[in-house]
């Protein structure tokens, strides 16, 4: 952890202005300021001169003031943020944003204070269980545009608004209001050195793991079962392997728990290697994960000046095709495979017979297939079934209960580990079951609640996620209200304005250098081409999606541009930090809102959706969707258009409706920055 400038208050009174706007500039060097070194200086000089005239009269008003300690333009690693200052007010964390010059307290700005806030409850090691207040200064605000109250929650107050004129008052009021005299102050040195614990997105994950570095840096306490989930599967592999069994185990989660994590964690993590061998192979009938994460991975060794060819084939192994997987074992009935440790991700979204037959002529589904080439392994095999929720969404994925027909019907006896939520149902599966007749009696099934992550590392922000969407999805808007996360946590905010999207999710997205923010959009309404959205099979076929997830704002084809949406099939098991969600015409509430209304969109008109396999399929491609932001999510709805048959105004109006009555606000428009954020991709 490093910061540009710190000291006492003592101190930063007694040290030149010019001393600490030249510590600041050559801190700062190498994260691109130069294109704004000048503008940035002057706002530096500002702050400065600010902070100083305030200090010198509160270190009058009280004597305490004098032995804070403050810090300028403080580093969170990784995710290249920067809050302008962090006092240590002796108990309390004061974090400081200035926006010199400007005049309002818009929504942008309000968020990246409480990110900042966030970021240290969460991540930083000396500030947990520390009481934290958010400070907001728009230098021009008027005085009756300011907030004086105070409340505290989770250890984060309310965010403070004041202005240039009464940032002294501010910083020692909230002081007095949030101490505890009976708490030890904070140790300065030792909260600058703090180790930062940030979540890993699946990216950064694969990257770590690819090159054997270890990802059990994730020890903050809303991903501490991430770990012992880990541990846990590596004692039933060995067990397997010393008893000579055949064990499937099936683990769920919340949405963004960790369930990929787990399982390439499991295959590639050096520690467990080490214990029952190089003999995990990790699949996936993920496409688009598969192609990003190899790309990914490619892209990492291309930085570190490795040649594209000389390694692609073996990045090509870090994360395979089930579907290929199978296909080699089908043709070849002697082959045995090299891996006694299989990880199939999104095991829920297995093939049935159905679509087995379909595709390739084969009377057996992929389940059971799987069991039959883990059971030509002599002695003894595991497969560890990664399952998600409701989110089977194409024709022939066959969910849990195709896997519990294939254990039924296994010639070998399997010992099954399985979380409590795949025998009993729960809102990580969705109500689904992997024997929705009750357990057989005849079979091994060892209930593990380690085999469920109820906590998602995606974002810690969005614990209720999962929950709020399935009542979403069942159109309960009062049990949808109750479980609504934190908005000042994780914002969800509705729109009508496809233009004010954009601008929302570029004005949250800016002050991160590393937030990605990106559209996402139902397979199921064509009709967003009305919009200026292209979701036809033949384009989203040949656009370049690791280019969409993994390139910069810079480059036309990133997800940054807002030009192109990910439809469930690109974006299922990814995930982005700000997500614009596009809500189509597939899905409607009925007029008396009691059901919904499902319709797939043929030729030129809508028509009428009657299976009730297809309409599970539509209602899982939302439920892929609303669950794949990190921090937040807007999700608009359009307008429709009176003169075209296609875009009726009144449907899209019952969408709107039942989003506002599940506890969704409208996006104030006022709330938005002005400034012209995609190009804008360093805060100031």
């Amino acid at each position: 952890m490093s910061t540009a400038f710190e000291s006492t208050i003592t101190e930063f009174l007694k040290t030149h202005r010019d001393q600490i706007v030249g510590q600041l500039a050559h801190a700062v060097a190498d994260i691109g300021i130069e294109s704004q070194h000048s503008r940035q200086i002057k706002v530096w000089g500002s702050e400065i001169d600010l902070l100083k005239e305030h200090f010198e009269a509160l270190t009058l008003k009280n004597s305490e003031v004098a032995n804070w300690h403050i810090l300028l333009e403080y580093d969170l690693p990784r995710r290249q943020k920067r809050p302008d200052v962090v006092i240590l007010a002796h108990d309390v964390i004061l974090v400081l944003e200035f926006k010199v010059g400007t005049s309002s307290f818009d929504a942008a700005a309000r968020w990246q204070v409480m990110d900042y806030a966030m970021n240290l409850r969460d991540f930083h090691a000396e500030s947990a269980n520390r009481l934290i207040v958010p400070v907001l200064c728009a230098t021009e605000a008027q005085d009756s545009d300011l907030r004086e109250s105070i409340s505290f929650s989770k250890d984060i107050a309310t965010i403070q608004e004041t202005n240039a004129h009464n940032l002294g008052d501010c910083l020692l009021r909230v002081f007095l209001a949030a101490r505890r005299y009976d708490r030890e102050a904070i140790n300065p040195e030792a909260w600058t050195r703090s180790a930062y614990r940030p979540t890993l997105t699946i990216i950064e994950a694969a990257e770590r793991l690819y090159e054997n570095h270890d990802v059990r840096e994730i020890t903050h306490s809303y991903a501490e079962n991430l770990d012992k989930t880990t541990d846990r599967i590596a004692e039933v592999i060995l067990e397997a392997k010393t008893m000579q069994k055949y064990t499937i185990v099936f683990i769920t989660g919340v949405p963004g728990a960790g369930k990929t994590l787990t399982g390439l964690n499991v295959v590639h993590d050096a520690t467990i290697r080490s214990k029952q061998g190089p003999s995990g192979i990790f699949l996936s009938g993920n496409g688009p994960l598969i192609k990003i994460i190899r790309e990914a991975l490619v892209r990492n060794q291309q930085r570190q000046g490795r040649k594209r060819q000389d390694f692609e084939h073996e990045v090509s192994t870090f994360i395979q095709n089930v579907h290929n997987f199978l296909r080699h074992h089908r043709e070849n009935l002697d082959a045995v495979p090299h891996e006694h440790v299989v990880v199939f991700d999104e095991a829920q979204r297995a093939w049935d017979l159905g679509q087995m037959k379909r595709k390739w002529g084969v009377e057996t589904s992929e389940p059971a297939q799987l069991l039959e080439v883990m059971e030509r392994l002599p002695g003894w095999s595991v497969v560890i079934a990664l399952v998600g929720g409701g989110q089977e969404i194409f024709k022939g994925e066959a969910g849990l209960g195709e896997w519990g027909r294939a254990l039924l019907s296994s010639e070998k006896r399997w010992s099954i580990v399985v979380s409590p939520e795949v025998l009993h149902g729960g809102a990580s599966v969705a109500g689904h079951s992997l024997y929705e007749e009750g357990k057989p009696e005849d079979l091994e099934i060892i209930e593990e609640p380690l085999a469920h992550l109820k906590v998602s590392v995606r974002s810690h922000r969005a614990q209720l996620i999962a929950e709020w969407v399935n009542a979403l999805l069942l159109l309960d808007d009062e049990e949808a209200k109750a479980k609504l996360p934190d908005l000042d946590e994780f914002p969800i905010v509705v729109t009508r304005d496809l233009d004010a999207a954009r601008q929302w999710l570029w004005a949250h997205s800016q002050f991160d250098l590393n937030a990605r923010c990106g559209f996402v959009a139902t397979s199921g309404d064509t009709r967003m081409r009305a919009y200026g959205l292209e979701l036809s099979t033949d384009f989203l076929g040949g656009y370049p999606f690791e280019k969409w997830f993994l390139f910069g704002s810079e480059d036309i084809r990133s997800s940054f541009r807002l030009e192109v949406a990910a439809t469930e099939f690109q974006c299922q098991g990814l995930e982005l930090d700000w997500v614009g969600v596009c809500w189509g015409g597939d899905l409607v509430p009925s007029m008396n809102d009691k059901e919904w209304e499902y319709q797939k969109f043929r030729g030129t008109k809508w028509q009428n959706c009657r299976s009730a396999i297809d309409q599970n399929y539509i209602r899982n491609r939302y439920r892929v969707l609303l669950t794949r932001a990190r921090l937040g999510m807007i999700i608009w709805v359009p307008r429709g258009d009176s003169s075209d048959k296609t875009r009726v105004p009144h449907r899209f109006d019952r969408i709107h409706a039942h989003l506002r009555a599940s506890g969704v606000p409208d996006l104030e428009l006022s709330s938005i920055t002005n400034r012209d954020s995609h190009h804008y991709r360093f805060r100031g």
